[in-house]
């Protein structure tokens, strides 16, 4: 029977008890003198006797199971038995289930919290084999094991501190904690003390490892946010837990890279805290999530503070800090990375004169800023960089930077090119030291080449922080921010010109307008997007735009935006119905049904108008008059005609998302294409293979057959009249094109008359042509005559509908309609013009 997991001294058991099987975690053992020939000799007497004169509620089971845990002789009971085919069956089980779950912990504590969870679980539900249940049973224990809070900093479990054997260095620890307790007797301790010169004089010194990250914890704020947030962490580490993501992802991937010469990092323990604190933060923060250099820098925090605080120190450095540093484009390091380079030029001005390219300086000091000096100092020293860092902010990092660079600036002054400068520099840096530092010598990381053999002159970090606050101490902190706030413009606009040229290489592989038109219509469509924010301050449109998103997914307009644009830019935008084209071409370029469209689907719609051949532009109409594209759409308000106010627009927008979408496939069906075409739906992560499939499919996309469009029917075919009627109002050739276009329709209703005539004897199609055929200049009105004076037809007699090839063919016989639709148009001019007027016609739309 399986018991309640009890602790068993092994090592006064051994004479009692023999062992049969045994593996890494388990142990099965039987009674002396139980199933051996001869009662197991004397022993085996001795053992049978004293189980016998027990009272028969205490007489031992003749087998047992234990759980070993590895380096004690300290076991746990787990099952009994008291014959071999029982205990047995108890066995195979383990093996079977237990055994092959085991694998996955990543500490020892772990591995027995979940066989007590997992033995204790059938017992307490009264269940008599712990198989029930077993899937439920193990993620319930997985995640009681995988939420253990470490409640000290990893240094006092992997270096703590002996009292018996201290030496010179040991001896200059306690000084500084004595130091530091004097100044507390003085100035205050906690939220209330107070900062003066001498508080600064013992930071730069180095703080204490035992108050590190007490004080760490206090310069930052962050005692203040754990303090107002009791028992948040906790939470947010049981609700993270299991989750799967890119960021959680990309945790696992850096995880064993996070300081992997420190022995805190080379075990579970170490691991599993740091795994939790990036996962709660990348939870508690989804904007930021996970950024390398994160595991870097809470690696170092967990050294010398609890996992709790390791996790609001970071909310402090992330969110506080250093602002904007951890995300997709690191604009808070670039910022700070141009205020550094400014004050090169005003404090080392040789430098700068040496080196003509600035960008020297960003593409060796970014590491510097992400990752606070820790991925290039040697452990020992980068730790008393952190301490400055917290009582001074980004000053130190950037008064550092200087100090660095004027100690070596003889040696950057001689170098030919950027690569011996970066060489010169990493020398340094191996050969930081600091001699107070009480950390064993396995776990320090300066170079141990002895001052004989190392041409290379040793520096003490505490000798160098001093340096940088004597001579660029005067740096303070309203500069800092006036740089700040003027190199971040520059920052963004930087970042911004990049993102369109990357934009515009893309797209211009698929259109014809010329890079400067490109330009052009990319600065027209992005200033609608953000003139609607403007304009309208309940604007939600700011939400779509994600920097971490591919270039082209950046910047996406809406409905509302599109028909702005619409108006300003497209030859066909005179037309009445105008409102109406340009939802129905913001519905054919949709083609995701997300109701946003981005620059390559805008221009690629653009270029057809503008440079697109006949067959294109009627392609395009075509498209534009058949589902997905056509709604039937009309306005509430009579007075207004065909103009859609915003909430019409809006809503035939998402029509066809409600409606069409929803009557052409079956739920299972649409899940399973959406989940094919779109990588991050309806999974927890991105599926990479997804996004190179769509790739793929881009690439090899082969031109669109005109035979695949459907056929357009009868009340689509009206609406298609319309719309080439109000496009030809007010051309020069007005009369020619009317009466073009009553010759069109007139023949196809004749073909399609005929057609009818080998199926039915009557035709719905003589009513429409007559109609036609009666004017040379077709009025809405007249076109749809036939269809209000005998509604009921559409239903009496079969619908009749018209090919792509069919219309084509009947426009392309008329040479006015061909030469309208193939007349030049000035791109220039009209892009000009659209820039003219678009803030103006933003303006007259908010005035009363």
């Amino acid at each position: 029977m399986w018991l309640k997991p009890e602790e068993v001294l092994l090592k006064n058991a051994l004479k009692l008890w023999l062992m049969e099987r045994s593996n890494d975690y388990f142990v099965l053992q039987r009674r002396r003198g139980y199933g051996e020939e001869g009662g197991g000799g004397l022993t085996g007497l001795l053992v049978g006797t004293l189980d016998s004169v027990l009272d028969s509620t205490a007489k031992v089971a003749p087998f047992r199971i234990l759980h070993q845990t590895p380096d004690s002789q300290v076991y746990l009971s787990i099952a009994c038995g008291a014959n071999r085919e029982e205990i047995t069956k108890h066995w195979d089980w383990l093996e079977q289930n237990i055994m092959k779950t085991l694998s996955v912990f990543d500490s020892n504590e772990d591995i027995t919290n979940f066989v007590q969870g997992k033995i204790r679980l059938p017992i307490s539900s009264e269940s008599t084999d712990p198989s029930d249940n077993f899937e439920v049973q193990s993620l319930r224990s997985q995640k009681e094991c995988s939420k253990t809070v470490s409640t000290e900093a990893l240094m006092t479990v992997f270096h703590p501190q002996n009292l018996e054997t201290l030496n010179s260095k040991m001896l200059k620890e306690k000084m500084k904690e004595q130091s530091w307790k004097i100044l507390f007797a003085e100035c205050g301790r906690g939220v209330s003390m107070f900062r003066t010169k001498k508080t600064r004089d013992l930071v730069v010194r180095g703080i204490p490892e035992t108050l590190r990250g007490e004080l760490w914890m206090l310069f930052s704020g962050a005692v203040n946010d754990m303090a107002t947030n009791p028992g948040y962490y906790a939470e947010v580490v049981e609700q993270s837990l299991g989750t799967s993501n890119l960021a959680t992802e990309e945790i696992e991937r850096d995880l064993r890279r996070s300081l992997p010469e420190h022995p805190a990092f080379q075990s579970d323990t170490g691991i599993s805290a740091l795994r939790r604190v990036l996962t709660a933060y990348a939870y508690r923060n989804p904007k930021i999530g996970y950024c390398q250099a994160m595991n870097i820098l809470t690696s170092v925090l967990l050294l010398y503070a609890k996992e709790e605080e390791a996790f609001w120190l970071l909310v402090a450095v992330c969110e506080r800090m250093l602002p904007d540093y951890f995300n997709r484009r690191i604009i808070g390091a670039l910022v700070d990375q141009a205020v550094f380079e400014e004050l090169i030029r005003d404090h080392l001005p040789q430098l700068t004169e040496h080196m003509t390219d600035m960008t020297f300086f960003s593409s060796v000091s970014l590491s510097w800023f992400l990752t606070l000096f820790i991925s290039v100092l040697p452990i020992e020293s980068a730790v008393n960089v952190v301490d400055c860092f917290f009582y001074d902010g980004i000053k130190a990092i950037l008064q550092l930077g200087l100090a660095i660079l004027d100690y070596n600036l003889d040696k950057l002054l001689t170098c030919k090119d950027d690569a011996e400068a970066v060489t010169a520099l990493n020398r340094f840096f191996d050969n930081v030291t600091n001699k107070d530092s009480p950390l064993p010598s396995n776990v320090q990381q300066c170079s141990n080449v002895s001052d004989e053999k190392n041409s290379h002159t040793r520096v003490d970090i505490t000798d160098l922080i001093r340096e940088s606050n004597e001579k660029y101490g005067n740096i303070c902190y309203e500069d800092i921010h006036s740089m700040r706030c003027r190199n971040r413009l520059y920052v963004i606009q930087t970042l911004e010109e990049t993102t369109k040229q990357n934009v515009l290489r893309v797209v211009s592989q698929d259109v014809n307008l010329s890079l400067h038109e490109l330009d052009e219509l990319y600065v027209i469509f992005k200033k609608e997007l953000f003139l609607s924010c403007y304009w309208c301050l309940g604007c939600q449109v700011l939400k779509h735009h994600d920097p971490s998103l591919p270039y082209l997914e950046q910047y996406q307009i809406d409905c509302q935006q599109f028909r702005a644009l619409y108006h300003l830019l497209s030859p066909w935008a005179h037309s009445a119905n105008r409102d109406s084209l340009a939802l129905w071409t913001f519905r054919l370029l949709d083609e995701n049904s997300d109701c946003l469209i981005n620059f390559k689907e805008f221009s690629s719609a653009i270029d057809i108008m503008y440079n697109g051949s006949f067959t294109e532009k009627i392609k395009l109409l075509f498209k534009m008059h058949i589902p997905p594209a056509y709604t039937e759409v009309k306005s509430k308000d009579a007075s207004k005609g065909d103009e859609l106010s915003k909430e019409e627009l809006l809503y035939f927008s998402q029509l066809h998302v409600m409606s069409f979408l929803l009557v052409s496939k079956p739920a299972n069906e649409k899940e399973a294409e959406s989940a094919k075409h779109s990588p991050e739906k309806g999974k927890g992560k991105i599926d990479i293979q997804a996004y190179l499939s769509q790739w793929q499919d881009e690439l090899f996309k082969k031109e669109e057959n005109i035979k695949d469009l459907p056929r357009m029917n009868q009340s689509q075919f009206i609406q298609f009249s319309k719309t080439l009627y109000n496009l030809f109002h007010e051309d020069p050739e007005e009369e020619s094109l009317y009466q073009a276009i009553a010759v069109v329709t007139s023949l196809l209703l004749r073909m399609e008359e005929v057609g009818r005539k080998l199926h039915s004897p009557t035709s719905s199609a003589k009513g429409f042509s007559g109609t036609v055929c009666a004017s040379g200049r077709p009025s809405e009105e007249k076109i749809g005559s036939h269809l209000e004076k005998d509604p009921s037809s559409l239903r009496e007699e079969p619908q009749w509908s018209f090919a792509f090839e069919q219309i084509l063919a009947s426009l392309l016989n008329e040479p006015a309609l061909v030469r309208f639709f193939e007349k030049p148009i000035d791109v220039k001019a009209m892009l000009e013009n659209a820039k003219t007027c678009q803030l103006r016609s933003r303006t007259k739309m908010q005035i009363p």
